[in-house]
């Protein structure tokens, strides 16, 4: 009944479904289809509460079956799908694993695993459901060549959440990874801002949106996820010692820089869920003047969850 209420129809009414988009929807699974999906131990551990309580919400809102995560999973987005405008599509998040500064992978500091093959796959199988952006940490020894490789077969951008992921954003060691994107024209969907719903390595400093003048100023197209809505990063314009602000006013003050139109966008997943409601989402929608440039995005299933 609520894909027919009238407030849906009306903000539908006028769009060209094969341009409506989900750009950040997530691909989760336990990998019980042979999928290559991992899920760390600790999220299914009454151990670690806090973790076991967090896969207890997505598990309820993404409507898995439990002894069939990976295929009840898909399944339910499709069914979702079936009632959406025909010809819109959603895009299928890959996500990599955690790598220290040596490049080595740490599945111990990895929240979960989706691999590219993975996405890749069911966006052949479901041409017309899905699209899929891949992920690829920069730290990695072979990055560059996995950018040619995930671009040959046509993902629309590259996915990371650098507080999870323990990818510091303003590195150098990232050049490298960001002459590639520019070489092969795929964005940077990146996280900015406090990170709630995934542990991992818990590297909060690194959703300063302030670290992503690095990709910008080499050309990438970034795409800041949630619009930077949530927390505090440190002023780091201002030196070593700036001031704590809300990471949605760093955010703002690089999309007021006329040097990054064109490149900067925000992506507005998450903003209407209530841990998010206030300023933020205000500003998004009274500055009228960004609205070219913000994507369309719902972080599922996170709307299953608040």
């Amino acid at each position: 009944s609520l894909a027919n209420h009238d407030l849906v129809q009306s903000g539908l009414s006028g769009l060209d479904p094969a341009l409506l988009w989900d750009g950040h929807v997530h691909l989760i699974g336990t990998g019980d289809s042979n999928s290559g999906m991992r899920i760390n131990p600790e999220m299914r551990s009454l151990l670690h509460p806090i973790q076991f309580a967090q896969f207890g919400f997505y598990a309820n809102a993404s409507c898995i079956d439990p002894d069939h995560a990976d295929n009840s999973y898909i399944q339910h987005l499709i069914e979702q799908h079936g009632h959406m405008p025909e010809g819109m599509r959603l895009l299928l998040l890959a996500f990599d694993y955690t790598h220290d500064g040596q490049g080595k992978r740490r599945p111990d500091l990895s929240a979960f695993y989706t691999p590219n093959s993975h996405a890749a796959r069911l966006a052949q199988i479901y041409p017309g459901i899905f699209g899929w952006i891949a992920s690829i940490h920069p730290y990695r020894e072979n990055c560059t060549e996995m950018v040619q490789d995930v671009a040959a077969r046509g993902a629309r951008a590259i996915k990371w959440l650098p507080s999870a992921m323990g990818i510091d954003p303003g590195a150098p060691a990232c050049d490298r990874f960001y002459e590639a994107l520019v070489k092969y024209n795929l964005p940077l969907l990146t996280h900015a801002g406090e990170e709630r719903a995934v542990h991992g390595a818990n590297r909060q400093e690194y959703g300063n949106p302030l670290l992503l003048r690095r990709p910008l100023e080499h050309g990438v197209r970034v795409l800041v996820a949630h619009c930077a809505s949530l927390g505090r990063g440190r002023d780091i314009d201002a030196g070593a010692n700036g001031r704590l602000l809300p990471a949605f006013d760093l955010f703002a003050r690089l999309m007021q820089e006329s040097r990054y139109e064109g490149l900067l966008f925000g992506e507005i997943s998450a903003l209407t869920q209530t841990n998010r409601i206030g300023t933020a989402l205000d500003t998004v929608i009274t500055r009228t003047e960004w609205h070219p440039r913000l994507i369309n995005a719902t972080d599922y299933p996170l709307p299953g969850v608040i």
